[in-house]
């Protein structure tokens, strides 16, 4: 697949099989994310990877009511209060495993570094023919003593990218992008100009969304 392909075929999967994915994959997933760029080649993140579904769905059900305190701070409190308030809603989409991504909190650029890590993940999982979603909801109680305990982590460190992965039941349908807003300074391409200095066509039509 190639690496163009890959970026606008990446979708966020909330529908999993049950289907266990072999440890052989999940490490080429982790060594994928582990290529990424960091500030000063610190390479900082460390990955915990967590398959125990009971204990999976004992953060979901701790998560929510962490965040069922907070829910009128966010932008659409109705909505989540629905959601957060569903008992048989699971944060994770019973996704068979939830894969860490922290870092040392004291490091300045600790946030940026595993998120870049994650993308990596996240597109060498569809690469690999895995779905995979980065759980928001999962941050602040993580984060939190008894979060960072269950996941054996020390104080420490910082929860930055819950991601779950699994086998998509099914291929979610494609998502309408908004044109990028861009400021362009200096010289860049005008109509008239050779096509090898305009946007190139691909797949998904040029470069920038239409």
């Amino acid at each position: 697949m190639e690496i163009l392909d890959a970026i606008r075929r990446r979708r966020a999967v909330r529908d999993y099989k049950p289907d266990r994915v072999p440890a052989a994959i999940l490490q080429q997933l982790i060594a994928a994310a582990s290529w990424a760029p960091s500030a000063m080649n610190e390479q900082p993140w460390h990955f915990t990877v967590v398959t125990d579904r009971d204990l999976m769905n004992q953060v979901s059900t701790r998560a929510k009511s962490m965040m069922l305190k907070s829910v009128d701070t966010m932008p659409r409190p109705g909505h989540f209060q629905d959601i957060l308030s569903d008992p048989h809603f699971n944060i994770f989409y019973n996704a068979p495993v939830l894969l860490v991504i922290s870092a040392p909190a004291e490091r300045q650029w600790c946030t940026e570094d595993c998120a870049m890590a994650a993308e990596n993940l996240m597109l060498a999982a569809l690469h690999i023919g895995l779905g995979s979603c980065w759980i928001g909801f999962a941050q602040t109680w993580l984060n939190s003593e008894q979060g960072l305990k269950v996941l054996g982590l020390p104080r420490t460190q910082r929860v930055v990218a819950p991601i779950i992965i699994g086998y998509p039941k099914t291929d979610p349908p494609p998502v309408a992008r908004k044109s990028p807003a861009v400021s362009w300074i200096g010289d860049s391409f005008v109509a008239g100009e050779p096509a090898e200095t305009a946007p190139t066509a691909g797949l998904y039509g040029t470069l920038v969304h239409p």
